[in-house]
């Protein structure tokens, strides 16, 4: 890794499981060196990967694996911008299917406790609109959502009652 800062996520033991989902699902992300662990320790053995240095939509990460002690939570999120509802979908679906778990409001956790928000730029755009009764009337229609159905979104931005997704 280079550069100034680096991201170091815990897993228990499944740094290098986690990186490459990351790097299958997500763009501008791959998976980089392995490191095994030069002799024994409280999260492992000898021989055993200890870090991943990875890549998360061009952010750089080192996945460390620590053994039990910490466990992720929703004090720290990647915030994906998304354009399209496809591509929502997509990885919003990924991160659910292989194990994850459903929040709300665009969050999604994935099956290591990493937490994701996966946002339509429609509705981070709308929340910088002049137009304050717009903004509030998309915020009303996503705090009713799990995942950001950008129509719905779209429809409040305009005026017009909705159900939420």
């Amino acid at each position: 890794m280079s550069g100034k800062a680096t991201l170091c996520l815990w897993y228990d033991k499944d740094a290098e499981e986690a990186a490459n989902f990351y790097a299958a699902t997500f763009p501008d992300s791959k998976v980089g060196a392995t490191h095994r662990a030069p002799g024994d320790n409280p999260s492992g053995k000898e021989g055993d990967v200890l870090t991943v240095d990875f890549t998360v939509l061009g952010f750089p990460c080192i996945g460390l694996n620590g053994g039990p002690a910490f466990q992720h939570n929703e004090a720290f999120s990647f915030q994906v911008h998304t354009d399209t509802q496809e591509e929502t979908d997509r990885l919003w679906n990924a991160i659910v299917d292989n194990g994850g778990a459903e929040s709300m409001c665009g969050w999604c956790k994935d099956k290591w406790g990493v937490n994701w928000q996966i946002t339509p730029r429609v509705l981070t755009d709308v929340m910088t609109n002049p137009d304050k009764a717009a903004a509030k009337r998309a915020f009303d229609a996503m705090m009713a959502m799990k995942k950001i159905d950008i129509a719905t979104i779209e429809a409040a931005i305009r005026g017009e009652a909705v159900g939420a997704a």
